[in-house]
């Protein structure tokens, strides 16, 4: 027997190891504060993440607002991730309105390699091909290999650091070459609108925490999450307060921005972008059929697009909302009629 287990111990394939990232001593384990004006103040850069949505954009006047009295606007950089045309029309342009309305400088950043589509069809191919492989090792029919679900999901968010946090660290990298040898790693205090009410696992993040993955012996980065306890209707206000302009996708019903057609987002939004962007629908349901899997787990795109076609059906196609129609229903329709006419002052033409 001792033999039998020594022949299998000596043809058994070793077991993978995990890689271990290294922190660099360095960087600390914890921030040194969590007082806003102190995060401000200690930070060599502050960097606002825009994805154009409400929340962004409500973080994004809040700290600069901060700042301002602080004299810090020009440390201010407010950067967004081009996902490309997966996103609503024009995202981009609108946070760089936003941007230039706050008196801040503005950076747009894109991945390369193609936009969410496109990975995940590639996505499909490379695990595919890995799951053959694993099966013809192990003298299965390649044929019948499993192959892991392509889409990006709650599990697997590898469109997040892929579109965003990835391009995003590289201008991060940028920056602190900007302010050369500080004889110290550069501070970046980077501030996401991410709130406790979207979600349960939004809710468990810390306000202030030490992004220690994204540190290295050049730069420490603090995340900042300014909003994470606020309401809808405090987000709301501070777009009232601050007069930036929103995304109009808000007035046709849309309760999230970024990508249109989001793997996280509720049904009624995917409906509703299916409604809006008929078009777009059916390039999903054509990756669909490439990869062999329904686009939310349990949820095809070509369901959506029914449902979409039904809603249609029974009240008929979309009209344009009257602007600021979600605004309206937080603060009312003469507060929201100062606001339209503070953004028309503003002479940002979004449709163009």
């Amino acid at each position: 027997m001792s033999a039998q287990l020594a022949l299998f111990a000596d043809t058994a394939p070793a077991p993978k190891t995990k890689r271990v990232r290294r922190i660099h001593p360095s960087v600390p384990e914890m921030p040194a504060t969590t007082v806003p004006a102190a995060l401000l103040r200690a930070a060599d850069w502050i960097l606002l993440n825009s994805s154009g949505g409400k929340d962004s954009q409500a973080m994004a006047s809040h700290v600069c607002e901060l700042a301002a009295k602080l004299g810090l606007l020009h440390r201010v950089v407010i950067v967004h991730a081009d996902l490309g045309d997966i996103e609503w029309g024009n995202t981009r342009k609108l946070a760089q309105e936003q941007a230039r309305r706050l008196g801040v400088r503005f950076e747009v950043v894109k991945a390369e390699g193609g936009d969410l589509l496109a990975r995940t069809v590639a996505r499909f191919f490379k695990l595919k091909a890995k799951a053959e492989k694993e099966a013809r090792e192990e003298g299965r029919d390649p044929a019948t290999a499993k192959v892991a679900p392509a889409w990006p999901s709650s599990s697997a968010r590898w469109c997040t650091s892929d579109l965003k946090r990835g391009p995003i660290r590289k201008l991060m990298t940028r920056l602190v070459a900007e302010l050369g040898d500080l004889g110290r790693p550069v501070r970046i205090l980077n501030c996401m609108g991410q709130r406790a009410a979207e979600s349960a696992p939004r809710a468990k993040l810390a306000r202030v925490e030490i992004d220690r993955p994204a540190s290295n012996g050049r730069r420490h980065i603090t995340t900042w999450r300014p909003i994470h306890g606020w309401s809808d209707a405090e987000v709301w206000k501070e777009i009232d307060r601050s007069g930036l302009p929103y995304h109009e996708a808000y007035d046709w019903g849309m309760s999230r921005l970024s990508c249109s057609f989001c793997v996280l987002g509720c049904e009624a939004d995917v409906v509703l972008a299916a409604r809006l962007r008929p078009k777009k629908a059916a390039e999903y349901v054509a990756v669909e059929k490439k990869v062999g899997a329904d686009f939310k787990h349990g949820l095809s795109m070509r369901q959506i697009i029914e449902r979409a076609k039904s809603l249609d059906a029974e009240h008929g196609e979309l009209r344009r909302p009257p602007r600021g129609t979600a605004l309206s229903g937080y603060i009312g329709k003469k507060a929201t009629r100062k606001y339209l006419a503070r953004v028309e002052r503003g002479r940002l033409n979004l449709a163009a």
